[in-house]
């Protein structure tokens, strides 16, 4: 650990700006994606969880394919040259990336045939192979493929008349080698079948069938497999080997230049499913010949080729879920509670007036921000309802309580981002909805997504008028509320409101915001808040005064910020950094960061709160945030991050904060290779789970 420095020898931020010092932010990405894996892997986590971790890591990896490596593969083609504070090179990047993302799918189908799979026959789920069929579940699915397959199903043979066909993004194919003659006499050696993508991948066979258990499942790929011969009359399939292409999926739409945001993102979606192709999976024993032939058709390198060794779709397996009904092999029920400030059958305006009340989703239910909203709609009192949407889901409480209120006659806003990524379409169709029900949608400000949550509720009092006001660092999704830890603050204090009003004002009339009292915004403020408030951590640590900094988030990458904190370790400041998942600084580097620790969190609910909390010489400093440490959301983003300024609330968040430092079932140590590894209980010590923790009630 180093020793405090004078506060005239404490070097700038800028002297911390060797390319050494910062990790790659997509190589980062992937050491998350490898923590989520290894969720799949512990035995301490109920079976079908483990399974659904499987799952996340595949979901999880197509998505960072399909723009964060589409993303690159662009700037190689464009210009090659370092963007990034580690100084690496797009194609530098790429290569790295190919050599970690193989280890990783390797290790993911390694942990699904040797140890998920072996383990779910024993609980008797089984995926039975074709060689396992006896003749009473072949005959069944010989007919599950003449009356559910056939029909729908079209085999391509490749000749000058039947082009290679377009391949839809993650959709599962097959090549198939022929040999033979076709009814024409036409001697084509390759052919292509498209799986329908109205059936399931996993087929259940019925429990009345001979020598069928309750739970026994085929894959569809098996029985495309076993009938392909079927599909072509007079030829021989040599071999059948599934594939997969992944497309650079991530929208353009050059705002600048439309004149119907909502137009042009719709017009967009239908592209996304046939961008470039950016990875090839095929099965394992797929011939190096048919490889080669389809890396060419896709126009893909070596480098892209990943050769699985089962279904090139894992995360298809997350519909079993759903499908066995096994609650022993489930994490326990849970169901959050509400918190004593709020009763159901209460004056919620009132109870938020006697003071703040915070809620950490999903330890405590979602549902008093739904009727937040909704008895706001049904209160004569109240003349507006503002919020703001990024990710809501297609079947919303909130919304059908925003849609509710409009027909009631309240004046209804609703700041709606379109380009929330992989939910474009379900935001198209909830804006239409609130503005046929006669809701005011707008969407934002042109080149800024608004990614702050918060709600206003502008009530009538015999005092005057008051604003009422829910703030917080996650989405109005009651799906992922359950889901994803997050805060949410409800107040009603006057320049708290005010500042939201404020906000709200900017982005329908586009108008500067005045001061504000409370709120730290981006793109205007935050940054340089945040890098100022680390530097004054400094300053004090410097001058011997204590010093220390503990902030939680999901991602830290802006380089000024990480600068910043290297500053401040040599400074003296003590720094714990709870990261959940990308984490470009470097800890534990000596004379740099010995005083900065990093660790991150991965247990049953998705980490996403963000909170950060300065000692702020002999003041400490209590904030939250819609934000990370990103440039993105420090300056391409609307955003918001608040003061929890009530004692008691301070208190309560400050104490769950020790919990996730102290956490040593779920936690990750970041060590200065830029590698994670997990934290155990020492013998004599008691295991701490921050999650289980909370799940009997508040820190």
């Amino acid at each position: 650990m180093t020793e405090p420095a004078d506060a005239s020898t404490v070097p700038a931020p800028d002297a911390f700006a060797a390319p050494e010092l910062f990790i790659n932010r997509e190589l980062s990405l992937l050491e998350f994606n490898d923590r989520v894996l290894a969720q799949a892997q512990d035995e301490s986590v109920p079976l079908l969880e483990r399974l659904k971790f499987l799952c996340i890591s595949s979901t999880n990896l197509d998505e960072f394919f399909e723009v964060r490596v589409a993303g690159l593969k662009q700037k190689a083609e464009l210009l090659d040259t370092p963007s990034e504070a580690d100084n690496r090179t797009p194609s530098e990047v790429l290569r790295a990336i190919s050599e970690r993302a193989h280890t990783l799918v390797d290790k993911q189908y390694a942990t699904l045939n040797d140890e998920i799979i072996p383990a779910l026959e024993a609980q008797g789920i089984r995926f039975l192979r074709r060689a396992e069929w006896n003749p009473e579940q072949r005959a069944w699915l010989a007919e599950y493929f003449e009356e559910e397959l056939l029909p729908v199903i079209s085999p391509i043979g490749l000749d000058p008349a039947h082009p290679f066909p377009r391949i839809l993004n993650k959709s599962l194919n097959f090549i198939v080698a022929l040999d033979g003659t076709d009814a024409f006499g036409r001697k084509i050696r390759h052919a292509v079948v498209q799986a329908p993508r109205a059936l399931p991948r996993i087929i259940q066979l019925p429990a009345d069938a001979a020598g069928s258990g309750t739970h026994d499942f085929v894959f569809l790929s098996s029985i495309i497999h076993e009938h392909v011969g079927d599909l072509f009359p007079s030829m021989r399939a040599d071999g059948c080997y599934q594939f997969r292409v992944t497309r650079n999926s991530d929208l353009y739409v050059d705002e600048e230049e439309v004149d119907d945001l909502l137009r042009a993102v719709e017009g967009e979606l239908p592209g996304r499913r046939y961008g470039d192709c950016v990875r090839l999976e095929v099965a394992h024993n797929c011939p190096q010949e048919l490889s080669d032939y389809l890396l060419a058709r896709f126009l893909l390198t070596r480098e892209d080729l990943y050769q699985v060794n089962g279904p090139v779709n894992v995360n298809r397996l997350l519909s079993l879920q759903g499908t066995v009904d096994r609650p022993d092999l489930k994490y326990p029920a849970f169901t959050p509670r509400l918190p004593n400030a709020l009763s159901p059958s209460g004056d919620l305006f009132a109870e938020i007036r006697a003071g703040d009340v915070l809620l950490h989703h999903p330890f405590d239910s979602f549902l008093p921000v739904i009727d937040f909203v909704r008895r706001a709609g049904s209160d004569p009192k109240v003349l507006a309802i503002k919020q703001t949407l990024y990710r809501t889901g297609p079947d919303s409480a909130v919304v059908d309580a925003l849609v509710e209120a409009a027909r009631a006659g309240k004046e209804v806003t609703v700041v709606v981002e379109l380009r929330a990524r992989f939910d474009e379409a379900d935001n198209i169709e909830l804006a239409n909805r609130l503005q046929a029900a006669g809701a005011h949608v707008v969407y934002g400000v042109v080149g800024y997504k608004t990614h702050a949550k918060m709600t206003l509720i502008v009530r009538r009092e015999p005092d005057g008028l008051h604003n009422y006001v829910h703030v917080g660092t996650g989405n109005y999704h009651p799906k992922t509320a359950r889901l994803y830890t997050d805060y949410g603050l409800m107040s009603c204090d006057h320049a708290l409101g005010n500042d939201v009003h404020e906000i709200f004002l900017q982005l329908t009339s586009l108008g500067k915001v005045s001061g504000l009292e409370r709120i730290v915004d981006a793109p205007f403020r935050m940054h340089d808040a945040i890098v100022a408030k680390i530097g004054r951590e400094a300053e004090a640590a410097a001058a011997g005064r204590p010093a220390w900094i503990v902030a939680k988030m999901n991602s830290l990458v802006e380089p000024a910020v990480i600068r910043a904190l290297y500053a401040a370790s040599v400074a003296g400041v003590q720094i714990d950094l709870i990261v959940r998942g990308i984490c470009c600084l470097r800890p534990g580097v000596e004379g740099v960061s010995e005083n900065i620790r990093v660790r991150s969190i991965v247990g049953r609910f998705l980490e996403h709160t963000r909170v950060f909390h300065f000692a702020g010489d002999g003041d400490p400093e209590l904030y939250m945030s819609s934000a990370d440490w990103m440039d993105r959301n420090f300056f391409r983003r609307v955003e918001i991050c608040f003061p929890v300024t009530s004692r008691p609330l301070y208190d309560r968040v400050v104490r769950e904060l020790g919990l996730y430092l102290a956490d040593n079932s779920g936690a990750w140590q970041l060590g200065e290779n830029g590698r994670y590894t997990q934290v155990r209980p020492a013998a004599d010590e008691p295991v701490v789970s921050v999650q289980k923790r909370l799940m009997e009630g508040p820190g």
